[in-house]
């Protein structure tokens, strides 16, 4: 795991790299670095927009299904700008790599640490709502907190696979810009599990979007604290801690393989 360990040794200049990717993300605008803070409040209230008000989802008969809805999202968002935005981050650094030798894993790493500010503020502000107007989560809202830790280690590991992968095979950044919007639906962000349509006739495609779908299991870990007021269930908190400890060594292992191309490719 020294592809890890890297973020630590050169820590000042994974730094920087962040720095950079967070001010060029919002360069030229107006507000600048509070995009940070208004982008994840706009992207929620647009989801609850469609999908509570224009466009009901099946389990808008829950109460307070504004806030299941919102419970689901920060995770899915954090996970999706962060394979779009890093399957790409190694070539669009191409220049930087091509100088200067240094470890190229803190290049889509730091893409990551980009996104994780807006899903930090995304989690805090369900946090707040959940205190607010779930009575029965005030004693368990904290235990998002590891959970969110074993998210950004999923998502860390997933999306340096995926960029390490993206510099040999340029598909690989298509496939995931193509994937994402019926994942999207195949996970259960708008939807409970135990509403999902023919659940009953065909229990195995309930099993299938839980088990099969390694966002299923984090995005319920999340909600269970945030909405319900119980800890995670033990078989989705393992199954998180698990996919993130795989998830990681892939993206090593994958990175590792294609690192001595990098410089090439690219």
């Amino acid at each position: 795991m020294s592809v890890y360990v890297d973020l630590f040794r050169y820590r000042e200049l994974f730094g920087s790299l962040f720095r950079r990717d967070l001010r060029a993300k919002y360069k030229g605008s107006v507000l600048g670095l509070a995009w940070s803070l208004a982008h994840p409040v706009v992207l929620m209230l647009v989801y609850l927009l469609v999908f509570s008000v224009i466009w009901k989802a099946p389990a808008t008969d829950l109460e307070h299904y504004w806030l299941f809805l919102l419970c689901g999202l920060p995770a899915w968002v954090f996970f999706a700008t962060s394979l779009q935005s890093g399957s790409r981050s190694l070539l669009e650094n191409a220049n930087l790599i091509r100088k200067v030798r240094f470890p190229r894993q803190l290049v889509p790493l730091a893409n990551v640490a980009t996104q994780l500010v807006a899903f930090s503020v995304m989690l805090v502000i369900v946090i707040v709502l959940s205190l607010v107007y779930e009575p029965r989560a005030r004693d368990t809202v904290w235990l998002a907190i590891p959970v969110a830790v074993l998210v950004v280690c999923l998502v860390a590991g997933v999306a340096l696979a995926v960029a390490s992968a993206n510099v040999v095979f340029r598909d690989i950044e298509h496939i995931v810009a193509a994937v994402l919007l019926p994942w999207f639906f195949l996970t259960p962000v708008l939807y409970s599990l135990d509403s999902v349509p023919g659940a009953q006739a065909h229990p195995w495609f309930e099993r299938l979007i839980h088990w099969g779908n390694f966002m299923t299991p984090a995005i319920e870990s999340l909600r269970e604290p945030l909405f319900y007021g119980h800890a995670p269930p033990a078989a989705d908190a393992i199954y998180l801690a698990v996919s993130a400890v795989v998830a990681l060594g892939l993206g090593a292992l994958v990175f590792t393989r294609v690192d001595d191309q990098i410089a090439v490719e690219v």
